[in-house]
């Protein structure tokens, strides 16, 4: 991927998120629906689909994107695992709680984004829309205090959501691609265990997206994809301990453009560190790496 393209593609999405002040109707179910005809599968004992789509093994690139009081910034990647400096985007996102990014049409550079309120409200903007505002998804996503999109997990075309409740129970929305959802799917318990869940893609080498999980003593869990939306988890690895001194864990794709998928990690201190992914399953993270020194406690949200 050329260098200059994903900087003009990327920062579309960053000028799209600078107009979030304006949406349009609703064009989804208004709040979380209860899942259906679907058995609860417990990720201990999932399995993969032996027949479902595996995600893409290119690792996805992003920019940083960070919220400070109402203002959001962004960071270029440098090109050699690290950050240009930040550049100002809006002062509109003091009511906003949680985003994510995503790419929803599977080339490489994730420039659409869902953003949810600290109303409950979610909603999306597409990085090559024409569009200068966000479109209201739904409502009612209060109930969820963790809410994190890894890529593909169903084994379909576009970016899936996972989100947990007060309880401890994990949800599976599949993405269409266009900032719709399907209804929830219940894929897990006991997920209140974890104080940090992160991923952003490929992990393990195998072509599925994965996800990390920190435990309250500072331990790492590995949960592989499976590309069953069903049982979109294996069950838990252990990849390290340790991990307690950091307040924020963050997939964020290739940063190093090796074409593995890296973690960011904050610690109490504001220092920022990169993870550079290996692509083995049993060792999914290279030594860290300070990619900054300080200051990095100024956002409340990053992603």
């Amino acid at each position: 991927m050329n260098r200059a393209g994903l900087v003009s593609r990327v920062t579309v999405a960053a000028i799209t998120a600078a107009l979030v002040g304006t949406t349009t109707a609703a064009y989804a179910a208004d709040a979380p629906a209860t899942p259906s005809a679907v058995k609860p599968s417990s990720t201990a004992s999932a399995t993969a689909d032996a027949g479902a789509a595996a995600a893409s093994a290119d690792a996805e690139l992003r920019f940083l994107n960070g919220v400070s009081g109402d203002t959001l910034w962004w960071y270029e990647p440098n090109g050699s695992g690290g950050f240009e400096a930040r550049n100002y985007a809006t002062n509109t996102w003091g009511s906003v709680k949680n985003a994510q990014q995503a790419d929803n049409d599977g080339d490489g550079i994730a420039d659409d984004t869902w953003i949810w309120y600290t109303s409950g409200t979610m909603a999306y903007g597409a990085g090559e829309s024409t569009s200068s505002s966000f479109t209201t998804v739904g409502s009612g996503w209060n109930i969820y205090n963790k809410i994190v999109s890894p890529g593909q997990l169903g084994g379909g075309a576009a970016a899936d959501i996972i989100a947990r409740d007060s309880s401890g129970t994990l949800w599976l929305y599949l993405g269409y691609g266009n900032g719709k959802l399907t209804s929830r799917y219940k894929v897990g318990t006991g997920w209140n265990a974890y104080n940090q869940i992160a991923g952003a893609g490929d992990l393990s080498g195998d072509g599925k997206a994965d996800i990390v999980a920190r435990d309250s003593g500072g331990v790492l869990w590995l949960y592989k994809g499976t590309g069953d939306y069903k049982a979109p988890f294996t069950g838990r690895t252990k990849i390290g301990s340790g991990w307690g001194g950091y307040n924020t864990l963050l997939g964020i794709g290739d940063l190093d453009w090796d074409g593995h998928s890296d973690l960011l990690a904050r610690d109490t201190s504001g220092r920022l560190y990169r993870y550079s992914g290996t692509g083995v399953a049993s060792a999914p993270f290279k030594p860290r790496v300070l990619i900054g020194s300080s200051g990095w406690n100024t956002y409340r949200l990053m992603f």
